[in-house]
């Protein structure tokens, strides 16, 4: 690097980001397009997450498609044909197709590897941007008159900007929020694998039974994802492994579900305790600090929205606080916009949640008749309580004028997302300004 090219790297602003995961990584995508010099702190050695998908909805392809992304992303969709919901005993309770939800949503839901999308990510960073097996601790959140300080085991580093994006168990929101009491259990454990697909094809499906949830979704590259939750006591773990846990529980339901338990390895099967921030925090940002993600508003599984949260909260954070432009009200535009988005949203995943895993028979039973009595009023009925999560619009980001990455993707929607924008930043404020 040459003496010019320093200058111009020290004169640019630096914005930190803690946590490499899908929203640190858009996040720290959508500053550097926008003039930033990004520095990303993954504390793990390597950046690879194993044995789980993620369901791009609509919403977070467009998000994406401000960062040039989101057309490779679509190009990586399985989902063409059918789909929908299902009973424990196999019985069709909605029945969608990939065309239908593009009519819906104007798009439709792309499954793929974490992996996958993680690379991309990191493909459209500048080099060494990323720095892993680092420890960051924030130290100071800063002032309008005083940097941000993100101390390391290798020294200190003074921040324009820190992007707290350390997940659900978020360092920098218990420094920003000290008093907030953190995510709670939601009373449910969940498990994910990642297969070879099975011989015999099969439609993706999410399948509601007693007490639990198992999906199966096919990936591009050949190989099926599959989750599956229940509700247990917070803490448990099988007596003797995960695959003979999902063979007592998942066998006696419907094909293929009973194959897919049989083909996966023990050591390829992730659990973890499902865990949410149902108190919301009354911002995500203080002094010159960000959260993002499961920081700011982790959420059950239910709707499928927690990574697609965090890369929409990543591209409206980008949009908010541009190079040489007021911090502060950046910030607080960008809370304004995300916080009453999002704590609804977590307020509707909890809510599924609770519904799914009913566990009394006569139940699940009218759980099970309302739903495909409501499907029959319409092919779109189920669809549209969806709508408002799916068909959401990023803001026109400043930094798209002039630069030709993403521009096809970026003239396709141009139009209406300058208008929605306008509507959702404005409803986003007055909402939030109402809760204070």
């Amino acid at each position: 690097m040459d003496e010019i090219q320093i200058q111009i790297r020290n004169q640019q602003p630096h914005a930190v980001v803690i946590g490499g995961g899908i929203g640190g990584l858009t996040a720290a995508v959508g500053l550097h397009a926008s003039g930033w010099r990004v520095t990303v702190l993954e504390r793990a050695a390597s950046l690879e997450p194993v044995g789980s998908g993620i369901g791009l909805a609509p919403n977070s392809q467009r998000a994406l498609d401000v960062l040039g992304l989101g057309g490779r992303v679509r190009a990586l969709a399985a989902w063409e044909g059918d789909g929908g919901m299902r009973a424990q005993n196999g019985r069709w309770l909605v029945r969608t197709s990939a065309a239908a939800a593009e009519g819906a949503y104007g798009g439709s839901l792309v499954m793929l590897h974490r992996a996958t999308l993680v690379d991309l990510l990191v493909s459209a960073l500048p080099e060494n941007a990323l720095r892993t097996g680092t420890r960051a601790r924030l130290t100071d959140s800063g002032t309008a008159d005083r940097p941000a300080i993100v101390s390391t085991d290798d020294g200190d580093i003074e921040a324009d900007l820190v992007v707290g994006a350390d997940g659900i168990n978020s360092a920098v929101r218990a420094a920003l929020f000290p008093a907030h009491p953190g995510p709670v259990y939601a009373g449910f454990t969940a498990w994910r694998f990642v297969i070879p697909a099975p011989d015999q094809p099969f439609t993706p499906h999410e399948t509601w039974g007693r007490g639990g949830v198992w999906g199966t979704h096919p990936l591009k590259d050949g190989r099926v994802y599959a989750y599956a939750t229940a509700r247990l006591p917070a803490g448990g773990r099988a007596s003797d492994d995960e695959k003979a846990e999902l063979q007592r529980r998942f066998a006696d339901w419907h094909d293929p579900i009973p194959g897919l338990i049989a083909a996966v390895r023990t050591e390829d099967i992730l659990r973890n305790d499902v865990r949410h921030l149902t108190t919301p925090l009354p911002a995500y940002h203080r002094g010159r600090v960000a959260l993002l993600g499961d920081a700011a508003h982790a959420m059950a599984p239910s709707l499928g929205q927690g990574g697609n949260q965090a890369i929409e909260d990543a591209v409206v954070l980008a949009h908010h606080v541009t190079p040489g432009a007021d911090l502060a009200a950046g910030l607080a535009a960008y809370s304004a916009a995300r916080v009453p988005r999002t704590t609804e949203i977590v307020r509707r995943a909890a809510r599924a949640a609770r519904l799914t895993h009913l566990t009394s028979g006569p139940l699940i039973g009218v759980r099970n008749t309302l739903i495909s009595t409501a499907t029959r009023l319409g092919p779109d009925f189920i669809m549209r309580s969806f709508s408002s999560i799916a068909d959401w619009r990023p803001p026109q980001p400043p930094y798209a004028a002039g630069t030709t990455t993403g521009d096809a993707e970026r003239q396709q929607a141009g139009d209406s997302r300058r208008q929605t924008d306008s509507r959702q930043e404005n409803s986003g404020e007055d909402r939030l300004h109402r809760t204070r």
